[in-house]
């Protein structure tokens, strides 16, 4: 992979605000995870042949309406031969999102502020002004891409990256078509620019549009167990390089499931323990399950190299577990940073802004705190041996086990007693609304209290969230698993955290009596 998990985490993200933060977050963190599986270990051959391969794509279920394709899965069929019939009524009147953006422009218009975003003139007073589906509701009821990414009709449908201000001219001559076809059909009337203009808005929207459905299905674990199955189908035809990212996403499915069975009261410790446990269960279940593909590489670095990721793995999480304080003091200028943005928004960003920031900030401090770690220690199991995986398994293993350290610094962000105190502290704080400086103060306020509650200095405080935001902007520009592993070598000599198995990693997998050591 070019990027690190960081870099990536804030990439094609459109969250849906009707999804709440943690779980538009935990989506996104899967989505990166999913697709580093697929395309680092090449099993994206699967769904991108001529034929479309064993499995469905959001790109080929739209092509079995007019016959040139069928679905690969019976249950995604059987999801949009049931969608029911479109009613208008359900995507219009019957949705408080819709009619509240038609009180909303009502009101711009009335302070003489409200614009054709179709066209970009301004509304007279008296103008007629509709709320128009950039993208018809028709359209996207009756997607079969939508209902393979099991997302609502109207979520997609009255979203604020789907609806727009126009006239009712345009909106009523427009009806259920799409842009292209309405221009073809009554374009006369709009200039050159205007209809520029209205293709530009349109563009937009459905770049946003699949965007949610790329990030809704090619995360899910059906896509994921689609594409495992379609995999041992055509094992004959793999390498090893495919085999293992099967493995691997074995071991995802086991991790994925220990998300869904996270305790209450939350516990930290116990949770990474249980990660380790899901980590050694996926690999035991993947040698089972793909035992006759395995066998077939006769090389015999291969069982001891697996072997020994596995330990490291595995280790890394149990280790993790005895240490949680010490982890989270090195990651807590970034959890706390990532608070501020998400609960305060002191430089008030869009919603969809605010997630990415977040999203990034996260998973940078993970790639300090824990990134390097795994990439390092992946990279001296032996897997030097095997050329084809030399590279790909520590950038995958670093990448995986980042996103599952910023999955859990996002449980802990949304159930841990101490975020839950910092965020009833700052609830308790007097209102001083009519200041124009409010959020700002409150994130003020925020710091300095986190602070406390850690006992750190607040001026050390204030500096590890900086670096924590240089290391989230220069992770934009790292181009390879080299220059990444410098940069995060650079982030934890700066932070001052220590590698955890000391000068030499050979000879601290070679005795059983060492554990990793976090300073």
């Amino acid at each position: 992979m070019g990027q690190c998990f960081a870099a990536l985490s804030d990439s094609d993200f459109s969250p849906n605000p009707e999804d709440g933060i943690m779980k538009a977050l935990f989506s996104q963190y899967e989505r990166v995870i999913v697709e580093s599986l697929i395309t680092s270990f090449g099993l994206d051959f699967l769904i991108k042949d001529r034929h479309g391969g064993d499995v469905d794509t959001i790109h080929n279920v739209r092509q079995t309406t007019d016959g040139k394709m069928e679905y690969k899965n019976r249950e995604n069929q059987a999801a949009y031969d049931s969608r029911g019939d479109y009613n208008a009524a359900e995507y219009h009147q019957k949705d408080n999102r819709y009619t509240d953006k038609r009180a909303e422009y009502a009101a711009q218009k009335q302070a003489n502020n409200l614009y054709d975003e179709y066209i970009g003139e301004k509304f007279d007073v008296n103008d007629k002004v509709d709320v128009e589906h950039i993208i018809s509701a028709k359209e996207i009821h009756n997607d079969p891409g939508r209902t393979l990414a099991g997302i609502r009709g109207v979520d997609l449908a009255n979203s604020d990256d789907n609806l727009c201000a126009t006239n009712a001219h345009t909106n009523r001559s427009k009806q259920d078509d799409s842009v292209n076809e309405f221009l073809d059909k009554r374009g006369a009337g709009y200039t050159d620019e205007q209809k520029e203009k209205i293709r530009a808005v349109d563009a937009r929207a459905r770049k946003a549009y699949e965007a949610k459905l790329a990030a809704a299905y090619y995360s899910s674990a059906g896509f994921a167990k689609d594409t495992a199955k379609a995999a041992g189908k055509v094992g004959i035809q793999m390498g090893l390089r495919q085999v293992v990212g099967l493995m691997f996403t074995e071991v995802w499915f086991s991790v994925r499931e220990e998300f869904s069975h996270i305790s209450t009261p939350f516990e930290l410790e116990e949770f990474y323990i249980s990660i380790g446990n899901g980590i050694k269960r996926g690999f035991i279940n993947a040698k089972h399950k793909y035992k006759d593909l395995i066998d077939k590489f006769k090389e015999g670095a291969i069982a001891g190299v697996l072997s020994n990721i596995t330990t490291t793995l595995c280790n890394i999480f149990f280790t993790t577990a005895k240490n949680t304080i010490r982890i989270m003091r090195q990651a807590y200028a970034s959890i706390v940073q990532a608070a501020e943005i998400l609960f305060l928004n002191p430089e008030n960003l869009a919603f969809g802004e605010r997630m990415r920031a977040a999203s990034k900030i996260l998973a940078t401090g993970a790639s300090i705190v824990i990134g390097v770690v795994v990439t390092e220690a992946v990279g001296d199991t032996g897997i030097k041996s095997i050329p084809v995986l030399a590279n790909i398994i520590p950038d995958f293993c670093g990448a995986l086990v980042t996103g599952i350290m910023t999955c859990s610094f996002l449980v802990y962000l949304d159930r841990s007693k101490t975020m839950n105190h910092l965020v009833s502290v700052l609830n308790s704080i007097p209102s001083v609304s009519s200041e124009v400086d409010y959020y700002k103060r409150q994130a003020t306020y925020f710091k300095r209290y986190a602070a406390e509650l850690m006992r750190i200095d607040l001026q050390q405080f204030i500096d590890e969230e900086k670096v924590f935001s240089e290391f989230a902007c220069r992770l934009n520009n790292v181009q390879d698993g080299t220059e990444l592993n410098a940069l995060l070598k650079d982030a934890v000599q700066k932070i001052g955290i220590k590698i955890p198995w000391g000068d030499d990693f050979n000879g601290f997998m070679n005795d059983k009596s060492k554990v990793l050591i976090f300073e």
